[in-house]
Formats: structure tokens, C-alpha cells, sequence
């Protein structure tokens, strides 16, 4: 841009002196508008914005897969450097008991970690249904 600004000053002489500060003025705007567009997504991650929605509901089918879940709730996702956290609330028969709900929530777990590498931690509330 200053190439550019320069130029014109130099080739149209007198009265065009100001050409290098207005092309400079432009550069800062492409400087601005390209450190908004590295500076956004990054932004939306450090403020937990929902931008997962592919991810859950890849989710959402593979504990469908798991024997004695019924389906999910919410389901939260934060990234974690290359990791995913998850934090799931998974639907059981209200009348199972409580070691059967925390072995169908280790079960999930197992299943979600195997299936989709890309995810760390995962926290499984389990609701009766």
C-alpha cells in the first residue's frame, strides 16, 4: 500500500503529496479487519460460545448406540487446547438402580471416548425417564 501511495504522489506531483497517508490509513483497516478475523474465533472459545452443534450431535447418536440409554439432554462442549470436554445429561429407565445408572454413564463415557478421539474429559448426568 505504501508502494502504492508513494507512487502516485511521486508520479502526479504537487497536490498529491497526501496520497501515502490515505494508502497508509487503508493498510491499517486491512491490518484491523484481518486481526479481527484471527482474534474472533478465538475469542468465542475463551467465552464458551456454542459453536459445537456438528459435535453434539454426533454425540447424540452415538449414546443412542449405548444398551439403556434412551436419548440426551443438554449436552455442553468446551475446547480445551486440542480436547473436548463434554458435560451430558444422559435419559435411563427410572427404574433402574443406581450402580446399573453409573455403569450405563461408564459405559457411555467408554463409548463417546472410542468413537470420537477428539474428545477428553466427559461428565454423564444421568436422568430418569
Amino acid at each position: 500500500m505504501a508502494f502504492i501511495g508513494i507512487s502516485i504522489a511521486l508520479i502526479f506531483g504537487k497536490g498529491y503529496e497526501t496520497a501515502d497517508d490515505w494508502a497508509a490509513l487503508a493498510a491499517s483497516f486491512f491490518i484491523f479487519y484481518n486481526g479481527y478475523l484471527i482474534f474472533r474465533p478465538a475469542l468465542g472459545e475463551i467465552m464458551d460460545e456454542h459453536l459445537y452443534d456438528d459435535l453434539i450431535d454426533e454425540i447424540r447418536q452415538v449414546s443412542l448406540k449405548v444398551d439403556g440409554i434412551l436419548g440426551t439432554e443438554k449436552c455442553f462442549i468446551r475446547k480445551a487446547g486440542t480436547k473436548y470436554h463434554v458435560d451430558l445429561h444422559a435419559m435411563v429407565n427410572g427404574s433402574i438402580t443406581v450402580k446399573e445408572g453409573h455403569d450405563l454413564s461408564h459405559k457411555l463415557k467408554d463409548r463417546l471416548r472410542t468413537e470420537i478421539p477428539n474428545i477428553g474429559h466427559v461428565l454423564i448426568h444421568i436422568e430418569p425417564k
